[in-house]
């Protein structure tokens, strides 16, 4: 029977493994801490998922429960897959469950930023918002990032507000990885609408953490870039 696993290690590559475990922070101490890899690229794992399209979700939890980094991205790409393909409200709302009720294997940034937007932001578009602001208050900062990627499917329709509250809201956080995230969602709204960010900016500069700042500004010109981050000192 084919799983998910034997289609990763028949194209697994240990070098690119060892590469993978020290981009994404792996050794003790660090956000990524005892999470294994395989070698297998992003591309790789997509084309795996397409050819298990048809697991029942409940089908794809050993997967999920894996200590392999992959094979929990591949479930993953499985379920966005899914919501996609999905017809009616029901269907969307099994997946979403579903994703929401394993979000334990959703834990490091890339299987947050590929998921998070097109499953929970994208079926949230219609809906009440209200468990990202209760995401954002866990101590667990994958949900604090979920919070905040989520709402990438409400800024590709022009829907800034929620972005804004939840990025001023996480101003004090103190993790690397959701100043990154707000400054990424922030600098995603300056590209549809550079008079809504500026006005965010003008107002929260002087408190934003430098990382988030510098992610918001990114496009910007070199002399207002250098402007707004004087603010900072």
């Amino acid at each position: 029977m084919k799983t998910i696993r034997g289609e990763l290690k028949r194209v697994a590559n240990e070098e690119k493994a060892s590469v993978l475990m020290r981009f994404f922070k792996t050794g003790k101490g660090e956000y990524g801490e005892e999470d294994i890899f395989v070698g297998v690229t992003v591309p790789e794992t997509r084309k795996a998922a397409r050819t298990f399209l048809d697991t029942p979700v409940s089908e794809l939890i050993p997967s999920l429960k894996s200590p392999y980094h992959e094979e929990r991205l591949t479930a993953l790409l499985v379920l966005v897959e899914k919501y996609k393909k999905a017809k009616t409200e029901k269907e969307k709302k099994v997946v979403v469950d579903f994703y929401l009720k394993n979000k334990y294997a959703v834990n490091n940034w890339d299987l947050v930023d590929l998921t998070a937007d097109k499953i929970l932001g994208n079926y949230l578009i219609d809906k009440d918002r209200k468990i990202l602001y209760h995401y954002i208050q866990s101590k667990n900062l994958w949900e604090r990032r979920m919070a905040v990627i989520a709402t990438f499917a409400f800024i590709r329709k022009n829907d800034f507000n929620d972005t804004f509250k939840l990025c001023e809201k996480l101003l004090t956080d103190k993790h690397d990885l959701i100043h990154k995230a707000c400054g990424w969602m922030l600098r995603e709204i300056g590209k549809r609408d550079e008079k809504a960010l500026e006005a965010f900016l003008k107002k929260h500069v002087q408190r934003m953490p430098r990382t988030m700042l510098r992610y918001a500004i990114e496009r910007f010109p070199e002399k207002k870039r250098k402007a707004y981050l004087n603010h900072l000192g």
